[in-house]
């Protein structure tokens, strides 16, 4: 027989200290769980913002490359590019292929060469109507007649300032992100 059971002693925890662990534990996960909350959606609108950053600076590149002109345009599909008189919803999805009719529409025999399906939740990305793509020429300008710079707001779906982002496009084509209530001359501030 061992010391501790000859002596009286029992071994394990008492009721008093498994509802102190348990009271830790709830006000641990409690000042935890609204912190978690803030990083996964943080992180999800950085990714989702950088997509089409990354995607734009891509197709600039590639016109470079190329020695041609490169279109980035909302696509439902994949394959073809919404219409000009749509809402200018980039959540909907992109593509990025070699325009080489400089006309902002997939032709026969123009490649797709990257595509970004639909966002899964219920974040928006919109940009002012009609502004459903942006074109690079050969030397990497975005030739569309833009005079002025404009913003893609996302928003997740709480509206929440603290996770709103904004793609600033310049009239020549430069591409920069911005939290809100930021802004980089000469864009618009990020609302």
């Amino acid at each position: 027989m061992s010391k501790a059971l000859s002596n009286g002693w029992n071994s394990g925890y008492t009721m008093m200290e498994l509802i102190m662990v348990i009271a830790l534990v709830a006000i641990l996960g409690t000042i935890a769980i609204p912190g978690f909350k803030y990083v996964t959606t943080s992180n999800r609108i950085a990714t989702e913002v950088n997509g089409l950053l990354g995607d734009m600076m891509f197709a600039r590149s590639e016109a470079i490359k190329q020695g041609q002109t490169v279109t980035v345009c909302i696509s439902t599909n994949g394959q073809t590019c919404v219409g000009n008189g749509a809402s200018g919803a980039w959540q909907l999805g992109w593509i990025v292929f070699l325009d080489t009719n400089h006309d902002q529409q997939v032709d026969n025999g123009e490649a797709v060469i990257r595509i970004q399906p639909p966002f899964a939740g219920t974040d928006t990305f919109v940009g002012p109507v009609g502004f459903n793509a942006l074109t690079f020429n050969r030397l990497g300008y975005a030739p569309t007649g833009q005079t002025t710079t404009i913003n893609i707001s996302l928003h997740d779906s709480t509206n929440t300032a603290a996770w709103t982002r904004c793609l600033a496009v310049s009239p020549i084509g430069g591409v920069t992100t911005e939290r809100q209530g930021v802004s980089i001359p000469p864009a618009p501030v990020c609302t």
